[in-house]
């Protein structure tokens, strides 16, 4: 086994025993594209056999510092390989050679030298991968349970994108010539995706915003037609009280009114039954549906006088006009909101008319019951008119 194998074998145990499975980028996958990306450059750039061994070896071991921390995890990974590598017999300037291309892949290192752009081109070879997108969000979620840096897949986005532009270049002649043009179809693909994104986040807030538009409208709706409803009830109420007052007088005081006996009982009876019946007027005239034309006008929907969801506005239409007057009005939202603005309107209007007409009954009721027991008590005190 060269080496190198030995050096392969090393790494593979050593992610597997000692790497928390939190490490999502930074693991034996990440260093094996790492690899592949620097067999990739090796093949088109001339270095002697010792520094590509040395490049190895370095790409190797380039992130195995993970394994104990985090922070200066370059430092730690070259103290590994140093260590590990004197063990195996390589001389102290390759293991220097190699300390100092592990510690240049520091993200702000600019490279000195030939090795030092090898080894940060092939750092970053993912950028070129097809599956960019994917591995990114693999470093996401690392970043997320490892340092607790919380981003939207839109913030994120946008970070590897400004990354992209403008804190990342290649080095190596090659790596410009062959992968920058894979690299630019990352970004495009990453400037559309942050493009849907922001369309899609428009959307979903155009959606919310006209959701609660709905909801207000419904609701608004909804209370306005239990009003209603409780308006008639209590209409009814009235109807039903008066009703049996006025029965109650005809079918036994009336009758007794021809005895001169009972002739103080005439006025009190009258005025119990007047107001009887000015409360069932009143009440029957707050629950009195409204006969409208059943027709409108083209200037009608223009000024925006006529409700076109009332089936008063629209029962006597033929179909088709109807149906062209509404097609035309849902074509557009606002057009829509427009359209419930004026049913909630007219339907206002309708209950301040029966509320209005109801506090009339309920004050002519209770001015009837009070005028009509005073009368009695009075009536039958002896007291005259």
């Amino acid at each position: 086994m060269t080496i190198l194998q030995k050096v392969e074998e090393y790494i593979f145990q050593l992610y597997k025993d000692t790497l928390s499975q939190q490490f999502t980028y930074h693991n034996f996958n990440h260093t094996i594209r790492v690899v592949n990306g620097l067999e990739d450059l090796l093949k088109k750039i001339e270095v002697s056999e010792k520094e590509a061994m040395n490049l190895r070896f370095a790409a190797w071991f380039h992130d195995i510092g993970y394994t104990q921390s985090c922070t200066e995890h370059e430092k730690h990974g070259a103290t590994i390989a140093a260590n590990y590598l004197k063990e195996q017999g390589i001389a102290p300037e390759d293991i220097a050679c190699i300390q100092a291309l592990i510690l240049a892949t520091k993200l702000d290192h600019v490279p000195t030298n030939l090795l030092e752009c090898i080894i940060k081109d092939a750092d970053f070879s993912h950028l070129i991968d097809d599956n960019f997108m994917e591995i990114s969000n693999l470093l996401r979620c690392e970043l997320t349970t490892t340092c607790d840096l919380q981003f939207t897949p839109e913030e994120w986005n946008q970070q590897n994108l400004d990354f992209l532009l403008y804190k990342h270049r290649y080095y190596t002649d090659y790596a410009r010539q062959k992968w920058q043009p894979k690299k630019q179809q990352n970004i495009f693909t990453l400037r559309e995706q942050i493009e849907k994104d922001k369309k899609k986040k428009e959307k979903s807030t155009k959606r919310e915003h006209f959701r609660s538009i709905d909801t207000l409208f419904r609701t608004t709706l909804r209370n306005h037609t239990q009003l209603s409803a409780i308006a008639d009830r209590k209409a009814n109420i009235l109807l039903s009280v008066n009703a049996i007052i006025i029965s109650i007088c005809l079918s036994t005081l009336i009758p007794k009114l021809d005895s001169p006996s009972n002739a103080h009982l005439i006025i009190p009876t009258f005025v119990l039954i007047f107001f009887s019946v000015a409360t069932i007027i009143f009440a029957i005239m707050s629950t009195r549906p409204k006969v409208t034309a059943g027709t409108f006008s083209q200037e009608e929907v223009d000024n925006h006088t006529v409700n076109l969801l009332f089936f008063g506005s629209f029962h006597k239409m033929p179909l088709d006009e109807y149906y062209k007057t509404l097609r035309n009005l849902i074509r557009k939202e606002e057009n829509i909101y427009e359209a419930l603005t004026t049913d909630l309107y007219y339907l206002g209007k309708v209950l301040n008319r029966k509320y209005t007409l109801l506090r009339i009954t309920y004050t002519v009721f209770t001015i009837g019951i009070l005028a009509s027991v005073l009368a009695f008590v009075l009536a039958f005190r002896g007291i005259g008119f």
